[in-house]
C-alpha cells in the first residue's frame, strides 16, 4: 500500500516503516495553499531551502555548528516545522541523518567547510552503499574567495577549496557548489530532487555569506516538485514477463529469496504479493530483514549460506529455481563466497533489469511492474514450502540458567525477543549482533535496521539517534557491543537532549568479538569502560535517564521491568557483562569463512 509521508510518495515496508522514493517514481511535494509571496527578511537562500527541507518531509535536521555555517542555520532555525539537532560529532550526525532516513524515506545533516565534511564523509559513503537519500549541506567560504590565491582556515593549507567536492563526487550522486544567487535556487533544488530520484547522498555546499541575502527567486513559496517518473519499457517487460514465467512455471520446487534493494525498488508489496499469488517459499537475504512480513503464511526465514536460519539454506539451495529479488552478493552476504546457488537455477531481479539464468537479460523494467505482472502469470505451486514444513523442526531453548549464573548472550536475546512488538523498533549494530538479532522474530510493524554492506562500526549510536527522532510513537531497542559504543559513544547526550527513551542494551564482552572470529590478535582487546558510570556522567541530572549493570539473568530481569515499566519514559542504558568468548554459533561458522576468503593466496601470475 502507499502512503504518504511528509509530502513523499513512499512505500510502506512490511515493518510498517518507509522505504525511500523509488528510482523514478513519481513525487509529488504538495502544498494545500496557494504560493505566497514572502516579505524581504523571508526571501532569503536559508529560508528557501528551510522550506524545501520542510517540503519533503523533513522535521529534523542534524549538524555540527562551525563558523562557515553559523548563518545558514539561523535560518533553518527560524522555519516552522524544522528542529535543528545539535550532535557531538559530524560523524555522528551523519549516521543520525542515515537512521532517519531509513524510516522517513530521507534526511539530512548540515556541517561546516572541510574539517566538518571530511568528518562526515565515512557516514555519508556508508548512506551511498544502503541507497539513502540523505541530503548533506556544508557551509562553505566567503564567496569572494573562490579563485583567489588565498589560503583559509578548516583546510589543508593551499588555495584550491576542491578538495572536499572531490572527496564527496565517489559517494554522492550530485554535487553542487552555490556560490553565488543567481543559480541558487537551481542548483538547491536539483541537488534534492536528485537525492530523490536516485534514492543516494547528494553534497550541497552554501557559501556562508549568501543565506541571509534575499532574492527575487526565493520570493515566493516554492513551487511543488513534480519528479517525472521512469517507466517501465512495455515489450520489454512483457518479454520478461514470458521469459521468467515459463522458467519458474516448469520448476519442480522453486523459491522466493528477498534482497535489501527491495527497499530502493519500493517493490516490497509487490513482492509478498506475488508470494501470495504463487505460493513459493518466501525466504529474505540477511540485509533485507524487516522488509519482508515475517509472519508471512510462507515465510522460512533467512537466507545466509551456512549460517542461514535452520532448515531456510537446505530448501533454498535445493530448489530447482529460485527467484531473489534485489539481491546483494558480497562477500559477508554470501559468507566469504561459500553459496551453494547456480547461475543456471536463478532469476535475479535488479531494480531496473531482470537476468534470467545464463540466458537473456532485459533493461529498463521497473522491479515492482515485473513483480505484480508476473504475479498474474505464475502457477500455484507450494512444493517447496511443504518440504520445508516436512522437515522443520522448531528452535530450542537456551539452557536454563542456574541461580546468579553469568549471564549468557543467547539468554539475553531470549528476553530481548519478548520485548519486540508493533511499537518497537531494533537497530542491530555491527559485531555478534548482526547475527543475534536475525534470529529475533519480528511482529507486525516491528522497525528492524542495520548496515550491512559498510558494516562502519559504531553506526548504530547514530543511526539510534535519528531513527528514534524520525518515529517518536516507537520505542527503539539498540544492541551494541562495546568496541562499537567506544566509537560514537558522545551522542548518547543527543538522545537526552532529544527526550529520546530508547533501550540500549551495551554488550560487554571486553574487545572486537566479530574480529575475534575472523582473525584473533591483541588488538581485539579493548580498555573496559565503567559504561554505566559513563552515561550517568553524561547525563549529569539534565534529562531522563536510567541505567543499570547487569551479571546475571535476575538481573537482567529486573533491569527490563524497571525499563518498562516506572522507567519507561527514559532512555535507557543497560549494560550486561557476558564471558569474551560467548558468541553465537553463526559469528563462529561466518567468521571461519571469510576469514578463508581474506586470506586466499594471490592468483599465479
Amino acid at each position: 500500500m502507499d502512503t504518504k509521508i511528509g509530502s513523499i510518495d513512499t512505500c510502506k515496508l512490511a515493518n510498517g516503516d518507509m522505504c525511500s522514493p523509488p528510482n523514478g517514481a513519481i513525487s509529488t511535494i504538495q502544498n494545500s495553499v496557494s504560493p505566497t509571496v514572502f516579505n524581504s527578511p523571508d526571501s532569503t537562500l536559508g529560508r528557501h531551502l528551510a522550506r524545501r527541507l520542510v517540503q519533503i518531509g523533513i522535521n529534523d535536521v542534524f549538524s555540527v555548528p562551525g563558523d562557515f555555517n553559523l548563518t545558514l542555520l539561523d535560518h533553518l532555525i527560524a522555519e516552522p516545522g524544522l528542529n535543528l539537532i545539535g550532535c557531538c560529532n559530524e560523524l555522528n550526525a551523519g549516521y543520525a541523518a542515515d537512521g532517519y532516513a531509513r524510516s522517513r524515506g530521507v534526511g539530512a545533516c548540515v556541517v561546516t567547510f572541510t574539517v566538518g565534511g571530511l568528518s562526515v564523509l565515512n557516514a555519508i559513503a556508508g548512506a551511498y552503499s544502503e541507497n539513502l537519500p540523505v541530503i548533506c549541506i556544508v557551509g562553505g567560504p566567503n564567496s569572494n574567495d573562490n579563485g583567489t590565491n588565498r589560503i583559509l582556515h578548516h583546510t589543508i593549507g593551499l588555495p584550491d577549496f576542491s578538495q572536499e567536492l572531490r572527496c564527496f563526487q565517489t559517494v554522492t550522486c550530485f554535487q553542487a557548489v552555490v556560490n553565488n544567487l543567481e543559480d541558487a535556487h537551481e542548483l538547491i533544488d536539483t541537488a534534492i530532487s536528485t537525492a530523490l530520484k536516485e534514492s543516494k547522498p547528494v553534497y550541497l555546499s552554501i557559501s556562508c555569506n549568501l543565506p541571509a541575502i534575499p532574492h527575487p527567486t526565493f520570493s515566493r513559496e516554492p513551487v511543488p516538485f513534480f519528479l517525472s517518473p521512469r517507466l517501465s519499457n512495455k515489450l520489454g517487460l512483457e518479454a520478461a514477463v514470458e521469459a521468467a514465467a515459463e522458467f519458474l512455471n516448469k520448476a519442480v520446487k522453486p523459491v522466493l529469496v528477498g534482497g535489501p534493494k527491495l527497499r530502493v525498488a519500493t517493490a516490497c508489496d509487490a513482492f509478498v504479493e506475488l508470494a501470495d499469488d504463487c505460493g513459493y517459499a518466501l525466504a529474505v537475504m540477511p540485509s533485507a530483514k524487516g522488509l519482508v512480513p515475517e509472519f508471512h503464511p510462507h515465510f522460512i526465514g533467512t537466507y545466509w549460506g551456512a549460517v542461514s536460519t535452520s532448515f531456510c539454506s537446505e530448501i533454498v539451495e535445493s530448489a530447482d529455481a529460485y527467484l531473489f529479488a534485489g539481491p546483494i552478493f558480497n562477500d559477508y552476504s554470501s559468507v566469504g563466497y561459500s553459496l551453494l546457488l547456480k547461475k543456471e537455477k536463478a532469476i535475479i531481479v535488479n531494480p531496473d533489469r531482470v537476468v534470467i539464468a545464463n540466458g537473456p537479460a532485459f533493461g529498463c523494467i521497473l522491479m515492482k511492474d515485473f513483480l505484480k505482472a508476473l504475479a498474474k502469470r505464475l502457477k500455484l505451486n507450494t512444493t517447496a514450502y511443504e518440504n520445508y514444513r516436512r522437515i522443520f523442526v522448531p528452535d530450542g531453548q537456551p539452557l536454563k540458567s542456574k541461580p546468579k549464573e553469568p549471564l549468557r548472550v543467547n539468554v539475553l536475546f531470549q528476553h530481548i525477543q519478548k520485548l519486540l512488538s508493533s511499537e518497537t523498533a531494533v537497530i542491530a549494530e555491527t559485531g555478534d549482533s548482526w547475527f543475534n538479532c536475525q534470529k529475533l522474530k519480528l511482529p507486525m510493524g516491528c522497525g528492524y535496521e542495520f548496515q550491512m554492506q559498510y558494516g562502519s562500526i559504531g553506526w548504530s549510536v547514530g543511526a539510534t539517534l535519528g531513527y528514534a527522532q524520525s518515529v517518536p510513537e516507537k520505542r527503539v531497542i539498540a544492541c551494541i557491543g562495546d568496541g562499537s559504543f567506544q566509537v560514537t559513544a558522545q551522542d548518547v547526550s543527543t538522545m537526552l537532549r532529544c527526550g529520546q527513551n530508547s533501550i540500549i542494551f551495551l554488550i560487554n564482552n571486553g574487545g572486537y568479538t566479530i574480529e575475534v572470529e575472523i582473525h584473533d590478535g591483541p588488538y581485539n582487546v579493548i580498555k573496559n569502560w565503567n559504561y554505566t558510570g559513563l552515561i550517568d556522567a553524561i547525563h549529569n541530572g539534565e534529562g531522563k535517564c536510567w541505567t543499570a549493570k547487569v551479571q546475571c539473568e535476575e538481573e537482567l530481569i529486573e533491569a527490563i521491568e524497571n525499563a518498562t515499566g516506572p522507567k519507561k519514559d527514559c532512555l535507557c542504558f543497560i549494560e550486561v557483562i557476558v564471558h569474551k568468548d560467548d558468541t553465537s554459533k553463526e559469528l563462529l561458522e561466518w567468521g571461519s569463512r571469510v576469514s578463508a576468503a581474506n586470506s586466499r593466496p594471490p592468483n599465479p601470475q
